[in-house]
């Protein structure tokens, strides 16, 4: 059976994606197939062209288009025959939600639904975890000095709440949305492996931590495949 690893993060630049490219690596290395999906792919891959098209017309996106277009993503990915997907900060979509302006109820009741679509390829969610203050600053000093104001603008944009205004403000908005992920995570029963102080271990370093605490579901899911 397929097991779908999605990779979220406390804070842009706690390191999502590098995590993924190495987990990616690292399972093909071991002979699974692996599909690697990143996170701008959500924009171009077919399975969620009418989520592109209605946040391109709307700047938002409904629930229903999002369960919808995840169910025809998983069917993807059975027929596809592939081990383990590998997805940047796909699901559960807490980030999206909360720039949408739902409340952690409409969350809750989102995360029902969503849950039952993702059944079939069994959810295992990494989470990097950290210093979101710290992780906006590593992600600036990548993008450029532009970016963290760019960020924060963004989020003013969506009104967050509590709203954002500045880079103290940005981090607060940040633990919320922690908060809320893990919760919605943690009552639907998905398997959890939260890798703590993430901005603070060099990158080889997060990569065993992680493969420490998926291998065990990932051993269980090759042998039941």
């Amino acid at each position: 059976m397929t097991v779908l690893i999605t990779v979220c993060g406390a804070s842009p630049g706690v390191g999502k994606s590098t995590l993924c490219a190495g987990l990616a690596q690292w399972l093909a290395d071991s002979g699974l197939r692996v599909d690697h999906f990143r996170e701008e792919e959500i924009l171009t891959r077919p399975q969620f062209a009418t989520v592109a098209e209605e946040f391109k017309a709307a700047g938002t996106v409904e629930l229903g288009t999002l369960i919808a277009a995840t169910r025809q993503f998983v069917d993807s990915v059975l027929a596809s025959n592939d081990d383990v997907v590998v997805a940047d900060a796909l699901v559960p979509f807490v980030p999206t939600l909360l720039a949408m302006r739902h409340d952690e109820e409409t969350i809750d009741a989102f995360m029902i639904a969503l849950t039952e679509v993702l059944a079939p390829v069994r959810p295992l969610m990494a989470y990097l975890d950290g210093n979101a203050e710290a992780a906006l600053s590593r992600a600036a000093r990548r993008e450029g000095a532009q970016w963290l104001d760019w960020y924060v603008e963004k989020l003013a944009r969506y009104e967050v709440s509590p709203p954002v205004t500045d880079v103290a403000s940005a981090v607060t908005y940040l633990r919320r949305e922690r908060a809320v992920t893990l919760d919605a995570v943690g009552r639907r029963g998905w398997e959890l492996v939260v890798i703590e102080r993430a901005d603070e271990l060099a990158q080889d370093q997060v990569l065993r931590v992680a493969q420490r605490g998926l291998g065990p579901y990932l051993g269980r899911a090759v042998e039941d495949g």
